[in-house]
C-alpha cells in the first residue's frame, strides 16, 4: 500500500520585491498531525513564507501541493476553503463585534432570507471555545474587552469553524504568561491528536522543544536546513544555522559589584534620580516603592498580569495613580501627565511598539525626531535637514541598520524597529528610559545587540527600569531586581544574588516584603 502523501509540500518557493529577494527557493513539507515549526531571524523570509502559504502573496515560481495534489492559492479565501488557517502574531479581530461575530466572521450562520441568526452563531462559537478548553469565554462578549490570552483563543475558533487541516501560529506565545503558554500547548497537543498539522513560529527555542515535531530553518531566504528533530537537535546547531555562526544569549557584563544596592562604585556614590514612593493603582498593583540610580538597570520580573506594565505606564504618566508618587531628581511629578514624565526626561518604549510607539509608514527620521520636532522648527518652518541630521546621528550610535533615514519604518526588522524607538530617547536627551519587553519579536541575533546598547547607555548614565517576561533576561541585563507577584513587591536583590528557578518561586508562592 502507497504511503499517504505529506498534507503540505512547498517546493522552490521564490518571492522578490523590489530590491529585494525574499525567498530563494525554500521547499518546506508538513505532514497530517504534526507540529512542523519554522525557525529564522528577522528578514529570513518566515513571514513572506507564511503570507504565500495563506494565499496573501502569489510566489514569482515554485510549486504547492495539498495533500498531493497541485494547487494555487490565489486568495486567502482560496487557502481557507482548502483548509489553511494562519493565526498573525498582531491579531486580525475586529473589535466592537462580538466573539461570535468574530468567530463567523465572513461565514455567518444565516436564515432562508440572509439574516444572520445570532444563536447559531453563538451556539457554535461556544461548541468550538468549549473544544479549546475555554468554555468561560462568553460568545456573546465583545471581543475588545477580552485578554490577550483570550483573544487568540478566538481567533484559534475561528480558524476551526472553517474545518481547518493545517493552522499557522505566529509567535502564539509572545503575550502569554507561562500557565497561558501551557494552556497554548495543550491545545495544540489537542490539535494534533484530531489530525490537524500545525506550522509553529517561536524566536523562543525552549518552546521548539516542547511543542515541535520538525524544525525547518530559513536564513536570508532561504531553507538551510528542514525536517530536523525539534527534541534532539542541539540548540547551538539550531542557533548556528540560523545566524550561520555560533550565537549565544550573553549578556554585556555589568560593573564590578562593591556591596552597595546597586551593581558598581558609580551607582552606589550618586543619589537616585527616580524614586517611586507608595505607588498604587487600585486592583493593578501597589504600594510599590523604588529608586533608580543613574547608570543602573533595575528589572521588574514577575507573571503578566503581575503589574509590570501598569508600573512603567504609571510612572509614565500614562495611567494616574490612586495613591504615591513619583520623583524625578528631587522633583515631584505631576500625576497622570505624560508631558511632565518627558519634560522631567522620562522616556518609553512600550510593549507593542508598532501600535503604541512608532508611525509605521512614516520614515525612520521622522519617527526618531517625534518627541523633538520643535528643536527643529525655524520661522514656523521644519528644518528638515537638521531633523534628518540629528536623527541620523542617533541611529548610527546605535548601528540601526539599514541606514537609510528615509525608509518607512514599517521596512525595518523588529530589532532595528526598537533601535528606532531608543533613537528617539536618545535624540530627546532622557536620563531615564523604560524598557517594556525590549526584545519581544527579536530574532536571537539582534537581541545581543540590542543587550550591548542598553548596557552601554546605562555606562554612560542612563538609568533603565526593565520589564520583561524572560526571566534570563532580567537576570543578565539588570543590577538589581524587583520580583512582583499580585501587583505587590515580594523580593528585591542584586540579579546576581538570583537564579531563574528561585524568581519563579517567589512568583508563584511569594509573600510580600516587608
Amino acid at each position: 500500500m502507497a504511503p499517504e502523501p505529506p498534507l503540505l509540500t512547498m517546493s522552490g518557493i521564490t518571492k522578490s520585491f523590489p530590491g529585494v529577494r525574499a525567498l530563494d527557493g525554500v521547499d518546506l513539507e508538513v505532514e497530517a498531525g504534526e507540529v512542523h515549526c519554522l525557525l529564522g531571524q528577522n528578514g529570513a523570509g518566515k513571514s513572506t513564507l507564511i503570507k504565500v502559504l495563506a494565499g496573501a502573496h502569489q510566489p514569482d515560481s515554485g510549486t504547492i501541493t495539498w495533500q498531493g495534489a497541485p494547487v494555487r492559492l490565489s486568495s486567502p479565501i482560496t487557502a481557507m476553503r482548502l483548509g489553511i488557517a494562519t493565526i498573525y502574531q498582531e491579531l486580525d479581530l475586529v473589535e466592537g463585534m462580538s466573539v461570535a461575530e468574530n468567530v463567523f466572521l465572513g461565514h455567518e450562520p444565516v436564515s432562508a432570507r440572509f439574516v444572520v441568526r445570532t444563536r447559531d452563531a453563538r451556539t457554535g462559537a461556544a461548541a468550538l471555545l468549549e473544544r479549546l478548553g475555554h468554555p468561560e469565554i462568553d460568545p456573546a462578549r465583545e471581543v475588545g474587552e477580552l485578554s490577550a490570552a483570550h483573544r487568540q483563543i478566538v481567533s484559534m475558533a475561528r480558524a476551526l469553524s472553517h474545518d481547518v487541516r493545517l493552522i499557522v501560529m505566529d509567535e502564539p506565545s509572545a503575550a502569554l504568561d507561562p500557565d497561558e503558554v501551557g494552556n497554548l500547548f495543550r491545545i495544540v497537543d489537542g490539535l494534533t491528536a484530531d489530525g490537524v498539522a500545525v506550522v509553529y513560529i517561536s524566536h523562543r527555542l525552549e518552546e521548539i522543544r516542547r511543542i515541535g515535531d520538525r524544525v525547518t530553518v530559513l536564513k536570508d531566504g532561504r531553507a538551510v536546513a528542514g525536517g530536523l528533530p525539534a527534541a534532539s537537535t542541539p540548540t547551538g546547531d539550531v542557533v548556528a544555522l540560523m545566524t550561520g555562526r555560533t550565537v549565544e544569549y550573553v549578556f554585556p557584563r555589568r560593573p564590578a559589584p562593591d556591596g552597595g544596592p546597586a551593581a558598581g562604585p558609580a551607582l552606589t556614590a550618586a543619589g537616585p534620580v527616580l524614586t517611586v514612593e507608595g505607588l498604587c493603582r487600585e486592583g493593578e498593583f501597589g504600594p510599590v516603592d523604588l529608586e533608580l540610580r543613574p547608570g543602573e538597570i533595575v528589572g521588574l520580573a514577575g507573571l503578566v498580569g503581575s503589574g509590570r506594565s501598569e508600573i512603567l505606564e504609571t510612572v509614565y504618566g500614562a495611567r494616574r495613580p490612586t495613591a504615591g508618587r513619583v520623583t524625578v531628581a528631587g522633583t515631584p511629578l505631576r500625576a497622570g501627565s505624560v508631558r511632565a514624565a518627558v519634560a522631567a526626561g522620562i522616556g518609553l518604549a512600550p510593549e507593542e511598539r508598532k501600535a503604541q510607539a512608532l508611525l509605521l509608514t512614516e520614515s525612520v527620521t521622522r519617527n526618531v525626531s517625534l518627541s523633538t520636532l520643535s528643536r527643529f522648527a525655524r520661522g514656523g518652518w521644519l528644518d528638515r535637514r537638521a531633523e534628518r541630521t540629528a536623527a541620523r546621528t542617533a541611529t548610527r550610535e546605535l548601528s540601526l541598520r539599514p541606514d537609510h533615514p528615509d525608509a518607512a519604518v514599517r521596512t525595518l526588522s523588529g530589532g532595528n524597529q526598537q533601535k528606532a524607538v531608543l533613537a528617539r530617547w536618545l535624540l530627546r536627551g532622557c536620563r531615564i528610559l523604560l524598557l517594556d519587553e525590549p526584545t519581544r519579536g527579536v530574532d536571537v541575533g539582534a537581541r545581543a545587540e540590542l543587550y550591548a546598547v542598553i548596557r552601554r547607555l546605562a555606562d554612560e548614565g542612563l538609568a533603565v527600569l526593565l520589564v520583561s517576561s524572560e526571566v534570563p533576561e532580567v537576570l543578565g541585563l539588570a543590577d538589581r531586581v524587583l520580583v512582583l507577584r499580585e501587583g505587590r513587591v515580594v523580593h528585591t536583590a542584586l540579579a546576581r544574588e538570583l537564579d531563574e528557578h528561585r524568581v519563579l518561586d517567589l512568583v508563584m508562592e511569594g509573600s510580600p516584603t516587608s
